[in-house]
């Protein structure tokens, strides 16, 4: 089978977790006998850089043309004082909205291996983390008007959150079929006891819950869904909500299972074809220094694999060799304890490759 995936490499660090995701693809294509072509796309910082745009149209071409999207990371120091119009992660709110990718969904597990990482007391984690979020993607109020008035001293900032029904509805369905297929219990997260759009969300929510009587559907506020990952993850199986509240849980999810260099996401819309990226950011700080831990982007290329090309056998051989790797005791600087051995990405990379096999 031949699928042609556009890479985005980035900045920081991006260019060398993507390289390992990349070694691993070509170990899996020559083991079952794909063919997988790549399409180098510029986006972020280093697209200003080049192209004085963040996310040039020839670029969001390319992904649109192609069979789904691998991403780095994008951002940095360099680019922080631009107009906001400028910045490396409009070009990514752009790639979103022009793939139509409305679902992020970002798994919270935590690897038997890295127990002892998880910051939470050891009797919370021994109960079990395992849920994903499914957040709303390209709504909200990360795509409502923004605007500042008035002169200085006395100005006013204003962003709009605001959601249709069909938005909430479409978001909806992928939480409800997403728990059909998992432990069948799905939690919806808002904010209806203070906002209009919560309590639409809210309402929208539980009319769909009319049509999946087979999934037990409960409610909570997001300041005490914040609260209960820490306190008790293993009671959630699968959480939907908004683009805000879901971009603020996933981090925290992500650091009670231990670092969030080990996690990948998929974003996907109507289509299979969709943005698969670790959700941790470019880290300008260690780039370069071959220090960045390359799981999440690996995992984020296995997830590739089973959602957008149907591959989940070879997304398995990742996934089994990534573990093969934890038990060999090599650790990346971020997950690194105690008398691990210490590597850095490339041989990461290279060990993970090593252990993927068939069966």
């Amino acid at each position: 089978m031949t699928k042609n995936i556009a890479v985005i490499r980035g900045d920081g660090i991006g260019p060398e977790i993507v390289q390992q995701a990349l070694r691993v693809l070509d170990r899996v294509a020559a083991l079952y006998g794909h063919t997988f072509q790549y399409t180098d796309v510029d986006m972020g910082g280093c697209a200003i850089d080049k192209w004085g745009d963040p996310l040039p149209q020839e670029m969001l071409e390319k992904c649109l043309q192609s069979d789904s999207v691998l991403l780095g990371a994008v951002g940095g120091d360099k680019w922080n004082d631009l107009p906001a119009q400028m910045r490396p992660e409009k070009g990514l709110l752009r790639l979103r909205a022009g793939m139509g990718v409305y679902s992020n969904n970002r798994p919270a597990k935590i690897w038997p291996q890295l127990a002892e990482a998880s910051p939470l007391k050891k009797s919370v984690v021994d109960k079990g983390i395992d849920f994903i979020i499914v957040r709303e993607l390209i709504g909200g109020i990360y795509f409502g008007e923004h605007k500042t008035e008035g002169e200085p001293g006395q100005q006013v900032a204003t962003d709009l959150l605001a959601y249709h029904e069909s938005e909430i509805e479409r978001i909806g369905r992928i939480g409800f079929e997403t728990a059909r297929k998992r432990g069948g219990r799905l939690c919806s997260v808002e904010k209806s006891n203070v906002l209009d759009s919560s309590r639409l969300w809210k309402k929208v929510m539980h009319r769909l819950a009319e049509q999946y009587p087979d999934v037990q559907l409960s409610d909570m506020f997001v300041d005490n869904c914040a609260m209960q990952i820490v306190r008790d993850p293993s009671q959630f199986d699968v959480i939907v909500t908004e683009n805000m509240f879901g971009d603020i849980l996933s981090d925290e999810a992500s650091m009670i299972t231990g670092s969030i260099g080990m996690i990948p996401s998929s974003s996907l819309g109507a289509t299979s074809c969709g943005i698969y990226e670790p959700i941790h950011g470019s880290a300008p700080d260690i780039a370069g220094r071959d220090e960045a831990n390359p799981v999440g982007a690996i995992l984020s290329a296995a997830m590739m694999l089973r959602y957008s090309f149907d591959m989940s056998e070879e997304a398995q051989a990742i996934e089994r060799a990534v573990s093969d790797y934890l038990d060999t005791g090599c650790r990346t600087a971020d997950i690194m304890s105690g008398t691990m051995t210490l590597v850095g990405c490339s041989r990461c990379g290279e060990i993970i490759e090593g252990f993927i096999r068939k069966g």
